[in-house]
């Protein structure tokens, strides 16, 4: 599954982070990073990242 995140929109809240860490993460200065090939077996908790994103960032594709 391809994970997309819009980072014109993003703002680093790191809410993602918590609900899938094996996919996002925030580097040293603070900023998102990704996974953006994530396994499928992740779904559910990339589903739920996209869900708490205060900012509607996170879209996935197929």
């Amino acid at each position: 599954m391809k994970v997309v995140v819009d980072m014109n929109k993003c703002q680093d809240h790191g809410q993602c982070v918590f609900a899938a860490p094996d996919v996002f993460s925030l580097d040293d200065a603070g900023h998102l990073v990704h996974v953006s090939d994530a396994d499928d077996a992740l779904r559910d908790d990339v589903e739920e990242a996209a869900d708490v994103c205060p900012l509607q960032a996170i879209r996935i594709e197929a």
